[in-house]
């Protein structure tokens, strides 16, 4: 029987119960708004968990080769959400050949044209949403910017609707702040489409999303679908905004203590940033996690302790209140709870699954790499 003190470490975990949970819970709110989802797979990038939480339903991808893999294992309805790059159009088209129904995403009136063109040369329709700015976050156009309804013409019968992501949810603190990120990222998608109707132009999707705004959101009119993806995981930086406790946490980096450096107060591990990221999220937040909470083998948190330290592949672990470190022997196995989930499940190639306490592996998932 294989456990999780089998495999060699590093190795990503997921609780298969935590995971569940949590797609019930969104898709549970989501019900009750009457708003279908659009899981967004670029976090687990696994056919086998979505499958699990969202079997064969519409999917946001952030690479086309997740659009190509999951159109492979019979995702048909694929919205690719990251601004299209002309180069990028031939691969399009061979998706649309095979029956895929691939939308694109743009927010100039030059990546409008480039679709235009190709279509027409390759006599296709390419489906293209306007990104939409909501909150200065990163890409977009604004509803009042005359440029929207300009790409609406030129992509003629290639429009599709519009798409806004409120990335500044993820720096809401408060669950005021939360709800008023979702209602203005509604709000700001709604009078976008209003204005390409107004100005003739066909707007059937209407298209929001992030982990934080779809479960704060309570009003969702005019709003054609949903996109959320880290929720299946959640993780540090989730927890941090009160989206989530971590208890919630499905996913974990198993690692091993390899050494201590009792001068230093320090535990050495096997698990640096190649098995964790580098990445800092809660930084920001009220409470700082380091690199990543400690929890024993078995999931449960040993308080005060976190990962602090990072290099290639060995991992520092020290307390908060500088304390001295437990006692941890070598060949003790500890799971790291992640700042985020998606950078930390880039480090892996599959997932090694559980369900809650039990040391089980009942299987493994694969998860896709690269672009």
């Amino acid at each position: 029987m294989t456990t999780v003190d089998t495999p060699d470490t590093p190795f990503a975990l997921v609780d298969a119960e935590k995971l569940d949970r949590n797609a019930a819970r969104l898709r549970e709110h989501l019900d009750r708004l009457g708003v279908p989802l659009r899981l967004h797979v670029k976090t687990a990038k696994s056919v086998e968990v979505a499958d699990r939480v969202h079997a064969g339903g519409p999917i946001t991808v952030s690479t086309l080769a997740e659009a190509e893999h999951f159109a492979a294992a019979g995702y048909t309805d694929v919205l690719y959400a990251v601004g299209i790059d002309p180069h990028k159009l031939p691969r399009v088209a061979a998706l649309l050949r095979r029956g895929v129904t691939l939308t694109v995403l743009l927010d100039s009136l030059a990546q409008a044209r480039a679709v235009t063109r190709f279509a027409q040369e390759e006599d296709l329709r390419v489906p293209a949403l306007v990104e939409i700015d909501c909150d200065g976050h990163r890409g977009g156009v604004t509803p009042a910017d005359p440029s929207l309804t300009e790409i609406g013409r030129a992509l003629g019968d290639n429009l599709a609707g519009v798409l806004t992501h409120a990335g500044e949810s993820y720096f809401a603190h408060t669950s005021e702040a939360l709800h008023a990120s979702a209602q203005n990222e509604r709000d700001v998608a709604v009078a976008a489409a209003e204005v390409l109707r107004a100005a003739g132009l066909p707007c059937p999707v209407v298209s929001v999303g992030s982990t934080p705004t779809a479960h704060a959101a309570t009003d969702l009119s005019g709003v054609t679908e949903v996109r959320a993806g880290n929720y299946v995981f959640f993780d540090l930086v989730m927890a941090g905004i009160g989206v989530c406790s971590t208890d919630d946490l499905a996913l974990s980096v198993v690692v091993t203590v390899i050494g201590h450096r009792h001068e230093k107060n320090w535990v050495l591990t096997d698990g640096g940033w190649m098995a964790t990221s580098r990445d800092r999220g809660t930084q920001a937040q009220a409470v700082d996690q380091g690199y990543g909470l400690v929890a024993d083998v078995h999931g449960t948190l040993i308080p005060g302790l976190l990962m602090t330290g990072a290099s290639q592949e060995h991992g520092v672990l020290s307390t908060r209140d500088g304390k001295p470190v437990p006692e941890l022997p070598i060949g003790t196995r500890l799971r790291i709870l992640p700042n985020h989930a998606c950078a930390t499940a880039a480090q892996h190639e599959r997932y090694h699954v559980v369900s809650g306490t039990n040391p089980s592996v009942d299987t493994t998932w694969s998860r896709l790499r690269g672009w």
